[in-house]
């Protein structure tokens, strides 16, 4: 999608109203044509285009036979987690023929986020992009010709529900998918796909703000532009220190906002633009690349025919990643900082009232009597935070919390601590192991806990990069690193002058990564990683954050079009 000419708007706040039909469409990528689940028939789903300070109101309609909800990520809801949307934790699904509108309002947030579906992997095709306008005019001067939204995704041949069940029928890894896509189109470095193949038109001398986002389901991505640079000036919504950089890494529900200058003569011709995964697990993946093309304007063919970009066999991916380039991760992790301006602050706390030290990793579960399990050494995997394989209930976590029903679905003792001391970073990943418990143990905290969480990688199976999801809060990342968190050294390094401030921190492969933030958001909040089969085999868990004191420190009551279970 390009946007020309779009500029900070001072006028005050309005409704915003939208309408999404959950439905089926017939699409055709890679030579297979398959029913998919869409919104409003479209691949990826409508852009979401409001501005800072207004209320919205989406009415999703689920036309389809499955089951859905929709979140808002990161929509901060303040006071209104009933619009958050995953499933069972902050609603029941809406079912077929069944409406529910999202009611919340945008307020103090600006920038590139993301919605998608939050049932099973419906996220696999129900994604798009949701942008907030600002207010008042970016906090860089360069001007901005237009605004191009470029949404990673991940294409399956097979059902992706199926895949799923599969995975967790036998116990096994999942298929990985057949391509990654640029808004929906995968490239002409697969099968069948020069037609289906993302072009953007640029002109000479003019600057362009790309909205990156990340709706893969299962892979962190590094992405470039050949012979270009990029500018970073946002991440998750949120302003930073502008830098600049030959390539970026994006883990899944994570964004970044970048500017680009088109300083090539007009009759360049064409650049690659190029995106593949950041490798980290020994798991079957999709190591294959996806590329769209910048295309000068004035160069010639002035078409985007079949045949007026490069040979595929010729392309060669400058400035891209090698897909094991932990190095290039970790420094573009490094220089993220807050903006941290006068008006733009950087709200860390710099004292913490709780610190929560969790293991974030996977797990080899023995095969229960008269299963079959296709997993390691005829196991099951699952994965697991402090132990806990969470259990989703049957019922809303949000619903029952709010209306006092009693804890049979969940209860609160969330460890604070892991239960087992251990070398987390240094066991033999598939001669040790822990079998995980299952459970819906909810870390509860009162209104305006300054909440430290320290999410600890394991070696079971193997070291991994997990983006961690916190719902219904920001947080700043005060520290990272690798190997095992020392709490009598390491909190001495945190940056507490401008931490990156984002909704999804990538937890280093084979580290920690610290975050501090207020809990002043009263509700149910889910927190899991952003790896879809990860979240599958459970490693997520709750936070309760309690009402205060004040009317305007309490959830509000729930809608009454709130889906039944």
């Amino acid at each position: 999608m390009l946007i020309i000419g779009v500029q900070p708007s001072y006028s005050l706040s309005t409704t915003r109203r939208f309408q999404f039909n959950i439905e089926w469409k017939d699409v055709k990528r890679l030579c297979h044509k398959k029913p998919l689940l869409t919104v409003n028939g479209k691949y990826p789903g409508p852009t979401i285009a409001v501005r800072e300070g207004d209320k919205v109101e989406i009415r999703v309609t689920n036309l389809a036979i499955r089951n859905t909800t929709i979140h808002w990520h990161e929509i901060k809801q303040l006071r209104t987690g009933w619009a958050d949307g995953p499933a069972y934790i902050t609603q029941c699904p809406i079912k077929r023929g069944q409406s529910y509108t999202y009611k919340f309002s945008v307020s103090g947030q600006r920038g590139t986020l993301l919605w998608h579906a939050h049932y099973a992997w419906q996220r696999a095709s129900v994604y798009g992009a949701f942008i907030i306008y600002p207010r008042f005019p970016y906090p860089f001067s360069t001007p901005i010709h237009a605004q191009i939204s470029i949404i990673f995704g991940e294409w399956w041949n097979r059902d992706v529900d199926a895949v799923e069940n599969e995975m967790m029928m036998y116990g096994s890894g999942p298929n990985s998918s057949d391509a990654y896509t640029i808004n929906g189109l995968p490239g002409p470095l697969y099968p069948c796909s020069n037609n289906d193949t993302f072009i953007q038109t640029v002109e000479s001398g003019k600057t362009y703000l790309l909205r990156i986002i990340n709706a893969a389901l299962n892979d962190e991505l590094f992405f470039a532009v050949a012979n270009h640079t990029l500018t970073v000036v946002e991440i998750d919504a949120v302003y930073t220190k502008p830098f600049t950089t030959t390539a970026i890494m994006i883990a899944p529900g994570q964004t970044t906002n970048v500017l680009l200058t088109a300083h090539h003569p007009s009759c360049s011709g064409f650049f690659v633009m190029s995106a593949r995964p950041y490798l980290t697990t020994v798991f079957p993946f999709n190591n294959s690349t996806t590329i769209g093309f910048l295309k000068y304007k004035g160069s010639s063919p002035t078409n985007n025919s079949l045949n007026s970009f490069p040979n595929p066999n010729n392309i060669s991916l400058y400035n891209l990643p090698q897909m094991e380039d932990t190095t290039f991760a970790t420094t573009f992790s490094n220089n993220l900082r807050s903006l941290a301006s006068p008006q733009y602050p950087c709200n860390v706390p710099k004292t913490i009232d709780k610190r929560v030290i969790t293991t974030i990793g996977l797990n080899l579960q023995d095969c229960p009597p008269r299963q079959t399990c296709k997993g390691y050494n005829g196991k099951r995997f699952f994965a697991s935070m402090n132990n806990q394989s969470f259990v989703r209930p049957f019922m809303s976590l949000l619903e029952t919390y709010y209306r006092n029903l009693p804890k049979k679905s969940y209860s609160y003792g969330f460890p604070e601590r892991p239960p087992n001391v251990f070398n987390y970073t240094g066991v033999d990943p598939l001669t040790e192991n822990m079998n995980t418990e299952f459970g819906t143990k909810l870390l509860a905290v009162p209104y305006g806990t300054k909440l430290e969480i320290v999410f600890q990688d394991t070696s079971f199976l193997n070291v991994e990069n997990h983006p961690i999801h916190v719902h219904g809060h920001n947080f700043f990342i005060v520290g990272k690193g690798f190997g095992n968190y020392d709490l009598a050294k390491d909190p001495k390094n945190y940056n507490l002058i401008n931490p990156p401030e984002r909704n999804t921190v990538a937890v280093p492969i084979g580290g920690w990564a610290a975050i501090r933030l207020i809990a002043d958001n009263p509700g149910v909040w889910f927190i899991h990683c952003h790896l879809e089969m990860h979240t599958s085999w459970g490693l997520a868990t709750g936070l309760v954050v309690k009402n205060g004191s004040s009317p305007s420190q309490c959830l509000l009551p729930p809608p009454i079009d709130l889906p039944p279970c």
